[in-house]
């Protein structure tokens, strides 16, 4: 470094101490007791010998294409999946995994434990597959575990398409949370859970209730099971 710039970096050191600054502050702590240095030489050696604040790259956000709601003529056309969080009696934070299908409205599966990553969802489904047969599309948001190269590699094996709505857009995958309300209501927030084993038996009670006996308006009064097989 030139030795005019030595006696610049000097100044800057000086005022440096006590707080982070970053150039806009330096350059007029600078100028007061040096106001002949101009602006323009101050910020250049400022950045050249490193004193720049560390600047946070900006996370890249995840861009998708609108994604609205489809009509489904049949059932196993589109699933919807989405996780819920909630706590046991002991304060234990707990996962829920729910998938259902966007024609029947049928509840596929309820799935509770402490963790889903993405290799138990792929286990689940692959269970409700042998159980109600393969969907076309799956719609779920942009969480890790449907991000994951698992899960993508898993739907490309299946030949089933990922149906990806946009970040901040719930509305895009509606069937499954209007599930995720009533299944609020009806079973996280009237239950206290004192262990997963627990909290599964009512899932899988309110499941079979909401399958097989409770009709729904938008299927014309039908409860999802008669669609399903239909």
């Amino acid at each position: 470094m030139p030795e005019k710039d030595a006696v610049v970096r000097k100044a800057i050191e000086k005022v440096l101490p006590g707080c982070r600054k970053g150039r806009k502050k330096v350059i007029p702590l600078v100028q007061k007791d040096h106001p002949e240095i101009g602006a323009f030489r101050i910020r250049r050696i400022y950045v050249q010998s490193g004193f720049n604040l560390f600047q946070k790259t900006r996370s890249r956000r995840i861009q998708a294409e609108s994604n609205p709601l489809p009509i489904c003529l049949k059932a196993n056309e589109e699933w919807a999946m989405d996780f819920m969080s909630d706590a046991l009696e002991n304060g234990r934070r707990i996962r829920v995994f729910n998938v259902v299908d966007h024609y029947s409205r049928f509840f596929i599966t309820s799935k509770i434990s402490s963790s889903i990553p993405a290799r138990m969802v792929i286990e689940h489904l692959e269970n409700a597959i042998e159980m109600y047969g393969k969907p076309e599309r799956i719609r779920t948001d942009n969480g890790p575990e449907f991000r994951s190269k698992l899960f993508q590699l898993w739907m490309k094996d299946h030949s089933i398409k990922w149906e990806q709505i946009q970040p901040g857009k719930p509305q895009q995958n509606g069937y499954i949370e209007r599930l995720n309300r009533t299944f609020r209501e009806d079973v996280l927030d009237a239950n206290i859970f004192p262990s997963i084993v627990k909290a599964q038996q009512i899932a899988d009670k309110f499941r079979n209730e909401y399958n097989e006996k409770r009709p729904h308006e938008a299927i014309k009064n039908l409860t999802p099971s008669k669609l399903m097989v239909a």
